[in-house]
């Protein structure tokens, strides 16, 4: 099987990301309103300068870490099991991070090194909170991609397709890593290329994100197997692809099974 590299598009920011950092934002100013972990003695703008810098870093770096996670668990199956892993990826950084920083803004010196440790609870304590907020909140509905009607333009993606593939109908769309597989009647290939590019070229195509993994051409479904909340689709030529919690009522209220 080979791998046909193709220049990716520039990604624009997420609605995930942007949605993050607002959280942050608002979380330091309700920090700071309160005064958090002994800040209530320093005036208010400083706790403002201080929480929402710290807070809008931690969700940086959150962004980062919830990519690294999401290789190993799927928030979708085990949104805990996701907090808890995004929890102890963020809070060691962070924790280093609000070690230099707090003691400049509060004492105008750095905290001595033997702080540091008393700081990771409630660095920890808030990174679980940010991150069980943004795991639940970003269970949305499959963004579903729609036939295209008489006269407008076809669907970018099939362009996309290996010369080997060019013409054949697209089953369905996997990720694998930075690579994703494209399943057709012709068999399946590797382009290089994010599933959340893919998803806006693949209007024109009837067809719906079935998992954070995968899309799925609506008309290539051939039978579904269900069980524990979930269902796996069985596409034409064997394919099986899965359906997630987080999308399964939503597929199933759209008559997908």
């Amino acid at each position: 099987m080979t791998e046909t590299a193709r220049a990716r598009p520039k990604r624009p920011l997420t609605l995930g990301f942007l949605r993050g950092m607002i959280i942050a934002s608002a979380a330091g100013v309700v920090l700071s309103l309160v005064g958090a972990f002994g800040s209530i003695h320093a005036p208010l703008w400083i706790r403002l300068a201080y929480w929402i810098p710290v807070m809008l870093g931690g969700a940086l770096w959150g962004h980062v870490a919830s990519r690294i996670v999401e290789r190993w668990i799927d928030s979708d199956a085990r949104p805990w099991l996701a907090i808890a892993a995004l929890s102890v990826v963020i809070a060691g950084p962070v924790t280093i991070m609000v070690w230099a920083v707090t003691g400049l803004v509060f004492e105008g010196r750095p905290y001595p090194l033997a702080t540091l440790p008393m700081l990771v609870g409630h660095v920890l304590t808030i990174s679980a909170v940010m991150s069980a907020i943004n795991v639940f909140l970003s269970k949305a509905q499959p963004i579903e991609t729609h036939a295209a009607p008489a006269g407008a333009a076809p669907a970018r993606f099939p362009d996309r397709l290996p010369m080997k593939l060019r013409g054949a109908a697209i089953r369905a769309v996997q990720a694998e890593d930075h690579y994703l597989r494209i399943h057709t009647d012709r068999g399946s290939d590797l382009i290089l290329m994010r599933l959340s590019d893919a998803l806006d070229e693949l209007e024109g195509l009837e067809g719906a994100q079935t998992h954070r993994s995968w899309w799925v051409a609506r008309d290539a479904v051939r039978d579904v197997a269900r069980g524990d909340g979930r269902a796996t689709l069985t596409l034409e030529g064997g394919v099986e692809a899965p359906v997630s919690r987080r999308y399964a009522k939503a597929l199933r209220d759209a008559g997908w099974y």
